[in-house]
């Protein structure tokens, strides 16, 4: 478990647009992010935070201990999460020796957005730091080559879609096993490509 927070920095206020997302079960339009918003998603280790504060409230010390970071350099990425609305700081509690501390919690916002391929790179990298502690026999991987028509992408991509929401949309059991789910579609850069109308008949 993390340990506990202190005071030695600064805490910014609760934000207004994160209350106002953090609502349970709220479905909300996916769209495109702002510049901002964008930004702030561009960091791997910015996603790992949202992540951690998903279900549980940490305080800045908290994140910074389970991150392995030094607690100022990780409120600056405190900060920006919660400026954009996708983490919100919860009422000031006491700590050990009277220590005021603030935990912060996820708004889920960051599911409705999408900030472009920006956000490619720290999503893997936030993957790889994830995973690197996670044994071998607790991972489920897949790696498949397909084949596939326009209407066949299309149809992939909708189903998998369907699916991913159903499963977000479920109301979380808090006594249930945390499982994180990375998905990639790409075109496949190992296959020799032709221009069939190159080829001699």
């Amino acid at each position: 478990m993390p340990s506990p927070a202190d005071s030695s920095q600064p805490d910014p206020p609760p934000s207004p647009a994160g209350r106002a997302l953090h609502t349970e079960h709220t479905q909300h339009e996916h769209r495109e992010a702002t510049d901002a918003e964008a930004k702030a998603l561009a960091s791997g280790l910015r996603l790992r935070i949202l992540r951690m504060t998903l279900d549980e409230p940490l305080t800045n010390k908290q994140i910074a201990d389970t991150l392995d970071r030094p607690p100022a350099s990780v409120l600056h990425h405190v900060r920006t999460l919660v400026d954009t609305g996708f983490l919100r700081a919860e009422a000031p509690r006491s700590g050990t020796r009277g220590a005021r501390e603030i935990p912060y919690r996820s708004t889920g916002k960051s599911w409705y957005v999408y900030g472009g391929h920006d956000g490619t790179r720290p999503m893997i990298d936030a993957f790889l730091d994830e995973i690197r502690d996670v044994p071998g026999d607790q991972v489920t991987m897949t790696r498949l080559g397909l084949r596939l028509s326009p209407g066949d992408l299309q149809e992939f991509q909708q189903r998998l879609e369907t699916l991913l929401v159903e499963m977000h949309d479920r109301p979380r059991d808090p006594d249930a096993a945390p499982y994180s789910v990375f998905f990639a579609l790409h075109p496949d850069t190992s296959v020799l490509r032709h221009d069939p109308s190159s080829e001699s008949p």
